[in-house]
């Protein structure tokens, strides 16, 4: 799993590297193109939960798929609800869930320690920080599209900023202490990539090279070993499965910029379709595995 994985980030570090010497891409976001993205690789690592809430289920001992179908909804519209009312309370909380999240799937299949919490938020922290670094005037004029301006907040000091991509590093440090070249240099790779994405790339660009790129199909690969081993038979076996959830939440994401293009510019439209969307699918995601996790011990 280990060499899959460090073939795939090698690739990824040179894309990094190719994309970065094309001068339109450093400054333009590309959000249609982005967004895309977003919708078809994206949020395809996601897209196997309607399997895995149906073995939660049978944990449980409900027979039911509507269950898993409605909870899910429900646990996704409420954080829909809670970022309209409270943003600044949601969007902290979706960054410091995102950056634990981010570190535990980009890394666990190298170290599961199940007391690394803090050190996978500590990894991942490096997605939200480094856009503030490189590109903070852009970045926050994100955030105030959300409703959300931190313009005035300790955090986005330099200092602290620096301190946080130096814990991220050392995070990478411990994750690969005892473990082979490959792990090392693995996560040494994946480190240098999100920095050069976000020194050279339009922040939304960057983090939808890293979601789509690095991280969804990292997870997409992890899925599909579980399905079987050998990556070419399980590669259709997987798409086929996945095709359900994430034809479902395209018409949804489609149908939310519809709405919100009525009442925002088109771009404004698009960052919230983004963020607020994959917080709605991150909660209920990431509560879903909690739930599988702790049932499964």
């Amino acid at each position: 799993m280990i060499k899959i994985n460090y073939y795939h980030s090698l690739i990824f570090f040179n894309f990094c590297i190719f994309l970065s010497a094309f001068e339109y891409l450093r400054s333009n976001s590309l959000l249609v193109i982005s967004l895309l993205l977003i919708l078809s690789i994206g949020i395809s690592h996601g897209s196997l939960d309607h399997i895995k809430g149906r073995k939660l289920l049978k944990i449980l001992g409900f027979k039911s798929s509507a269950i898993f179908y409605i909870g899910y909804i429900i646990v996704g519209s409420i954080t829909i609800i809670i970022w309209l009312l409270f943003p600044k309370f949601l969007l902290y909380l979706f960054l410091i869930v995102a950056a634990f999240h981010f570190g535990k799937e980009d890394s666990e299949f190298i170290n599961k320690n199940k007391n690394f919490e803090l050190i996978y938020f500590f990894k991942g922290s490096l997605i939200i920080v480094a856009p503030l670094l490189f590109h903070k005037n852009k970045t926050l004029s994100i955030f105030k599209s959300l409703n959300f301006d931190i313009s005035t907040n300790i955090l986005i000091h330099n200092e602290i900023l620096y301190l946080f991509i130096f814990l991220s590093f050392i995070s990478n440090i411990i994750l690969s202490s005892n473990k082979s070249f490959n792990a090392k240099s693995l996560l040494l790779m994946d480190f240098l990539s999100i920095l050069i994405l976000n020194y050279f790339l339009n922040p939304i660009l960057a983090f939808t090279v890293y979601f789509c790129f690095l991280h969804s199909i990292r997870h997409s690969i992890s899925l599909i070993k579980e399905i079987n081993t050998n990556l070419k038979i399980g590669f259709p076996i997987f798409i086929k499965k996945a095709l359900p959830l994430t034809i479902l939440t395209i018409f949804g994401y489609i149908f939310a910029l519809y709405i919100l293009n009525s009442y925002n510019e088109l771009d404004d439209s698009i960052y919230k379709v983004i963020f607020i969307g994959l917080a709605s699918l991150t909660f209920p995601h990431i509560l879903l595995e909690y739930l599988i996790e702790k049932n499964e011990q």
